[in-house]
């Protein structure tokens, strides 16, 4: 918790705790596993790349996120069973109108 505010912080404390004691990663394999990926993904990553990565604008990101959308619109609307509304007629004579007429 924050000593100014009420709500918490997300940055993690400097200060050596019980719980981080106990859940030491120097001894855990799954951690070690962890660790050694990480390091081959950096390896594998060229940064001559990464400069010439295109990074969309602000704008662009926002246009690519509506024509998503409209996407998904059309895909849930082409799916939809339009032929299985219900349709309200207007009722007729019934049978037992008709039997009270003859």
């Amino acid at each position: 918790m924050s000593t100014y505010s009420a709500a918490p912080t997300l940055a993690p404390s400097i200060a050596p705790s019980p719980v981080s004691r106990a859940s030491s990663t120097a001894e855990d394999p799954k951690a070690h596993d962890i660790k050694s990926w990480n390091a081959g993904f950096e390896r594998l990553e060229d940064q001559r790349l990464v400069q010439q990565r295109y990074k969309l604008t602000h704008e662009k990101t926002e246009n690519m996120g509506k024509l998503a959308l409209g996407a998904k619109l059309d895909r849930a609307l082409s799916r939809r069973m339009s032929g299985q509304d219900a349709v309200f007629r207007s009722k007729g004579l019934s049978e037992k109108a008709m039997e009270a007429q003859a």
